[in-house]
């Protein structure tokens, strides 16, 4: 069975980086606002969902550079782009995550980042900056710029 997360942007913008969730499926709605979904987590399963229902929006989404993203099922009912949607050089399906997408966007924008600037993206955030802060309070070390580097026991 696969969680189901709901994120809703409505004129904000709304992160979620880092290990966030071990969901399978993401309904995503944003209405003149902007997402950013983090996708690198190892507690993710290879194959990810994305239902998307954009008006005037940007969703950003943060994933390996083995990722494999398709967006054959999401239609544009007015202008818009992905930008960054290019399979690895290695081959489509050889190995990685696989996200999904679906939905309509109209009016709106899609940016994948992937490897260094999916970790730029997260650092360049407030919620980095806590947990910079919150690991060398506790010891460890941060993990919202590399989600793979932490263990279950740190979250806690």
């Amino acid at each position: 069975m696969s969680l189901t997360e709901r994120i809703h942007s409505d004129h904000d913008l709304v992160k979620h980086l880092g290990n966030w969730t071990e969901a399978g499926r993401f309904e995503v709605r944003a209405r003149q606002g902007a997402a950013v979904l983090d996708l690198r987590s190892p507690d993710l399963p290879d194959d990810v969902e994305i239902h998307l229902d954009m008006d005037r929006a940007m969703v950003k989404l943060l994933v390996d550079d083995d990722a494999t993203v398709d967006h054959w099922d999401l239609s544009w009912t007015a202008r818009g782009k992905i930008k960054g949607s290019r399979s690895p050089a290695t081959g489509a399906g050889t190995a990685g995550r696989r996200v999904h997408l679906s939905g309509s966007a109209a009016n709106s924008e899609i940016r994948i980042h992937r490897g260094g600037i999916a970790i730029l993206s997260a650092m360049f955030s407030r919620a980095y900056v806590q947990d910079v802060r919150h690991a060398h309070k506790t010891g460890g070390v941060p993990t919202i710029d590399d989600p793979a580097r932490s263990t279950r026991h740190d979250r806690d």
